[in-house]
């Protein structure tokens, strides 16, 4: 069975998660999406974020048919997390580079146990903090 992981904030829904959450799930059997703690985001996003709770973003997240385990984690990257897991694959959305260790720590984490690194191309307009900024 393959496992595969991909992480993020996900406060407020939009189809670049839609479509990230089904990608990753075609990578494998198992797809398991761990999500920034309240205080997490807090630290990456700033004071007035997250715009909904960890238990609600989890919530919502665990009702899609392609997720199969939502977990929450306190630090700002996902390694501590991949570290113990050990995904076959981790999905990562965005323009990053898996072999830039520097702003993709978790890569190298990946990479030590023989894991993949995939990286699914954000919808260019879609983010939460965009949504947000048109909402304000």
């Amino acid at each position: 069975m393959r496992t595969v992981f991909t992480n993020g904030c996900f406060d407020v829904l939009h189809i670049g998660h839609i479509r990230l959450l089904k990608a990753a799930k075609s990578y494998g059997d198992r797809l398991i999406v761990g999500i920034n703690s309240d205080e997490s985001v807090r630290r990456l996003k700033g004071s007035s974020r997250p715009i909904n709770v960890q238990a609600f973003r989890k919530e919502i997240l665990e009702a899609f048919e392609c997720v199969d385990e939502v977990i929450i984690f306190d630090e700002d990257t996902p390694c501590e997390l991949i570290s113990k897991i050990k995904p076959d694959i981790h999905v990562k959305g965005g323009d990053y580079d898996p072999m830039d260790y520097n702003s993709m720590p978790e890569a190298k984490i990946v990479h030590e146990y023989g894991g993949e690194v995939k990286i699914f191309n954000t919808i260019e307009g879609f983010s939460s903090s965009n949504i947000i900024g048109k909402l304000k």
